[in-house]
């Protein structure tokens, strides 16, 4: 007979300190908010997947540029050189749920066209089947005369209003490296990077018998510029910053506190790390660095930022070479750019960097840059970075090469995938044009 032995105290009271715990970690996860189940779900393995989609560009494209609208649809703008030596500027869309492009629209054709591997131009949604287009186009015979020219379309690129210059007429000066953002009711941020005082100081320093160079290498630096769009024109022009790199892209993103942009800055003392500018309240900041890397270099690496956003959660990635140590770095804000906590690393130990990056979601990115892979061969590749610095094995996504006229990968987010585009260099050269998409789980 197996007699009966009464339990301690404590192992009585197991029941009820279970169930307690129970409701203190609910309570806990009721507390902490949603996002902290979107968390425990990010931290999941998210592979990725590559889908070749047919390109729309012709033969000798190059310079591609993907933006995408409120409906998801994707805009693909490229540079096709033409038999006659010029440039035609052209647009084709992807409409969400398809993989066909519709056939491309031209939106103009030039023969003095200032066409740059790094400086390429783009086509914008900004709502209400609006489309801004813009473009570098000479304005003089100096190498480095030319203008920004921005047109407007208000028929989803049917036809175009006669351009304008979103900075100071009349300037044989470099301007480039825009960044359009749209801002509601087909208006817009334009960022660009502008020379007019640089080539003002150098006509100044002529004057007086002294040498003048070009760019940002002469009397005053290349300066970051801001210009406001609405009803189909510029209605005002801003400095953001008198002095910054000059020929590397800027970036910008829209925030629920309102647009950034991120540039490679200069400091008199060559240091070329990125910073970050924020429109609050109608005022734009004064510039703030997203990182000290302390890169100091005489000239510019041609290698500029890229930044999205969700919410007030900004994803920002660049390339940066401290004692030729290069390396592409990805950083996250989560009060709109106020602080970034410290980047992470995302290259496989040799970029050539021209980065791009989307959100995902508030927690989750996906960058893309160019991997050195031996000699001047490289490829495209993309990973996915989680806000905590965690992060998924690349992607390769295309062989390419180290060459300029591989230019920049692009990318855009849809409700389908991301959409990237690539120039793949050759005689001629050819825009190819992929999704990437998660696995089904």
């Amino acid at each position: 007979m197996i007699k009966s032995v009464p339990l301690p105290r404590v192992l009585l009271r197991l029941p009820l300190l279970f169930a307690i715990g129970v409701l203190l970690v609910a309570a806990e996860r009721r507390a902490a908010g949603p996002d902290d189940d979107v968390a425990l779900a990010e931290q999941q393995p998210r592979a990725l997947t590559l889908e070749s989609l047919p390109s729309p560009a012709g033969n000798d494209a190059a310079e591609p540029f993907v933006a995408v609208d409120d409906n998801g649809t994707a805009y693909l703008s490229w540079l096709e050189r033409q038999a006659d030596s010029s440039y035609a500027l052209r647009v084709a869309t992807l409409r969400a749920g398809t993989s066909a492009w519709s056939a491309p629209r031209e939106v103009m054709r030039r023969k003095d066209l200032f066409v740059n591997w790094a400086d390429f131009p783009s086509v914008v949604p900004i709502g209400n089947e609006r489309l801004l287009a813009h473009w570098l186009q000479r304005n003089g015979s100096g190498t480095y005369a030319y203008d920004v020219r921005v047109a407007e379309s208000r028929d989803g690129g049917a036809t175009w209003a006669p351009s304008v210059v979103p900075h100071a007429p009349n300037v044989q000066a470099e301007h480039g490296f825009v960044s359009i953002l749209p801002t509601g009711k087909g208006s817009a941020s334009i960022v660009l990077l502008d020379g007019t005082a640089g080539a003002l100081a150098a006509a100044k320093a002529k004057t007086a018998g002294a040498a003048a160079g070009h760019g940002g290498e002469h009397g005053a630096a290349m300066q970051l510029a801001h210009a406001a769009w609405r009803d189909g024109k510029v209605v005002s022009t801003q400095t953001l910053d008198v002095r910054t790199c000059d020929c590397c892209q800027t970036a910008t993103a829209m925030t629920s506190k309102g647009p950034v942009a991120v540039y490679r800055d200069r400091s008199p003392e060559e240091i070329r790390d990125m910073s970050i500018v924020r429109l609050i309240n109608g005022k734009w900041t004064e510039p703030m660095p997203v990182h000290r890397d302390g890169w100091k270099i005489a000239s510019c690496p041609v290698n500029g930022p890229a930044i999205a956003a969700v919410g007030d959660t900004l994803a920002t990635a660049w390339f940066t070479a401290p004692g030729d140590s290069a390396r592409v770095h990805v950083a996250f804000s989560t009060d709109a750019g106020v602080r970034f906590a410290a980047p992470v690393r995302v290259d496989a130990g040799s970029p050539t960097g021209r980065v791009d990056i989307e959100m995902l979601d508030g927690l989750t990115a996906l960058v893309s840059w160019l991997e050195r892979t031996g000699g001047d061969s490289a490829e495209v590749r993309a990973r996915v970075v989680r806000r905590d610095g965690t992060m998924e094995p690349h992607l390769v996504v295309s062989p390419s090469s180290r060459a300029r006229s591989s230019g920049f990968p692009r990318m855009a987010r849809t409700p389908d995938g991301v959409v990237l585009a690539w120039t793949l260099a050759g005689r001629p050269s050819v825009v190819k044009v992929a999704r990437i998409r998660e696995k089904a789980k």
